[in-house]
């Protein structure tokens, strides 16, 4: 199943763009996590079919209505990173 690794930029941080996320991948039955990084930006790892996938890369370069994205920027994905089995949902990571 085809798998992204995502580094959204920009006010992401503190407009419900994590909580806004997981209900987005739910609604299109995409799981994986999305977490804050230090440096102020969203990091998420999704999972899904294909079409389903690319709505919700879309929905991420908007966020939530508060949100302001500058950027999203698709990054490679690490060996030994999980695979899409090991996701039971969409989790927001602290």
């Amino acid at each position: 199943m085809p798998t992204v690794h995502l580094l959204i930029k920009g006010k992401v941080q503190g407009v419900f763009y994590r909580a806004s996320a997981k209900a987005a991948a739910e609604r299109l039955h995409v799981t994986g996590w999305v977490k804050n990084t230090p440096e102020g930006h969203v990091e998420v790892l999704a999972c899904g079919e294909e079409g389903k996938l690319q709505q919700f890369v879309e929905w991420c370069s908007e966020g939530p209505q508060e949100a302001a994205v500058s950027s999203v920027i698709e990054l490679e994905r690490q060996p030994g990173e999980p695979a899409e089995a090991n996701f039971k949902g969409f989790a927001i990571v602290r």
